[in-house]
């Protein structure tokens, strides 16, 4: 039953992610970097990836003039997809790194996907939020503009992994006798949840970052 429900979220979310890119191949993001993001966050949101996307992110499409009367909730929302998006990348990334090379830290597979998916997510978070910043500061220059996405973005990714990771240490130790593989949907499904959780943990971060002008609202 829960390879089952494994395969239906899986192929809703890529479902998801198919529709946005669709629609976003007609209407690009005035900002590039969210026609990466919004599908990325697709495959984990599913639905409420494209709700969101056609109540707000639509209103950034370069080819639609639309007064943007979104509340702060909504903008941190967006600025919390973004920066999930980079972290879900860099984790995804990560997975068949770990696998194909067989890398245990301590004894451990999962230490080693930490230690991995954390690297490579904090690597594509910093990028993500680079060409959030650059392109729209360019006076800033390229050095001062990476440092404004580290500030930007260290706390933001930290609480998202905190998240993520709490959930696979549930999945690894207390759901399953033996952990599902990565070659498997079951796998692919806790991922999804893990995104989610992710977020979740990450909002409120984005939202103090925000209200103190750390990081912009999107």
């Amino acid at each position: 039953m829960l390879v089952l429900i494994s395969w239906i979220a899986l192929t809703i979310g890529f479902l998801s992610s198919f529709i946005i890119i669709v629609d976003i191949s007609r209407h690009p993001q005035m900002m590039k970097v969210m026609n990466f993001v919004w599908p990325i966050n697709g495959w984990f949101f599913g639905p409420i990836a494209l709700w969101t996307y056609f109540k707000w992110g639509r209103l950034k499409a370069k080819d639609l003039s639309h007064e943007d009367h979104r509340g702060r909730p909504a903008k941190v929302f967006v600025s919390t997809s973004h920066c999930s998006a980079g972290c879900t990348f860099g984790d995804a990334v990560g997975v068949p790194i770990v696998a194909l090379t067989g890398l245990m830290i301590a004894g451990s597979t999962l230490f080693a996907h930490y230690t991995v998916e954390f690297i490579l997510a904090y690597i594509f978070g910093i990028i993500f939020q680079f060409y959030a910043i650059y392109p729209m500061n360019k006076d800033l220059g390229v050095r001062r503009s990476i440092w404004a996405a580290v500030k930007a973005d260290s706390i933001s990714l930290i609480a998202f992994e905190v998240g993520m990771f709490g959930w696979m240490a549930i999945v690894h130790f207390v759901l399953f006798q033996e952990p599902p593989k990565p070659t498997e949907p079951t796998y692919w499904f806790m991922m999804q949840i893990a995104m989610l959780l992710g977020f979740i943990t990450s909002y409120p971060a984005n939202w103090i970052l925000v209200r103190k002008g750390i990081k912009e609202e999107m």
